[in-house]
């Protein structure tokens, strides 16, 4: 009987790696100022124009209250398809602190870490080969990025 294998990208941010499928990776580019966003929270970057998308640029870190501060030095950008259906924003970038890696995720590599509770779209908590990280909750976080970046945004086509 075969093992499942996904393919997934440990991104890491400041003060903690984040696991996502590395189907949702679009590109990881190098950090360049965004566009800031009026009135817009602390976690929201600004914009940026990617492939004539206008792309929302994140701090995760932020928005899940691991780090108030963000090192701008060596920072990448990880290029995320959104997982909302809307034409107005198919993807989001989140600040990366360095280059995102490759992994292989199976039964044997994964384990989870236990929590009450967890905060606001962070789906679960895992080890992987010994290195903890964080699996975001994707669809809750496209829809939050969203109204942050574009108030009355319709979430849906």
């Amino acid at each position: 009987m075969s093992e499942t294998e996904v393919r997934s990208v440990m991104v890491p941010l400041t003060g903690i790696e984040i696991l996502v499928p590395n189907a949702t990776v679009a590109e990881v580019v190098g950090y360049t100022d965004p566009e800031p966003i009026p009135d817009a929270v602390d976690w929201v970057l600004g914009t940026i124009l990617w492939h004539g998308w206008q792309v929302p640029v994140i701090s995760y870190s932020r928005l899940i209250e691991e780090a108030s501060e963000e090192d701008m030095r060596g920072a990448r950008m990880c290029i995320l398809k959104t997982l909302i259906d809307t034409e107005r924003m198919p993807y989001m970038a989140i600040l990366s602190q360095g280059h995102p890696k490759l992994t292989t995720i199976t039964e044997v590599n994964l384990e989870e870490i236990p929590a009450d509770s967890n905060p606001i779209a962070v789906a679960g908590r895992v080890e992987v080969d010994g290195r903890e990280a964080i699996i975001p909750d994707l669809d809750r976080l496209g829809h939050l990025v969203a109204h942050a970046a574009f108030g009355a945004l319709p979430l849906t086509s």
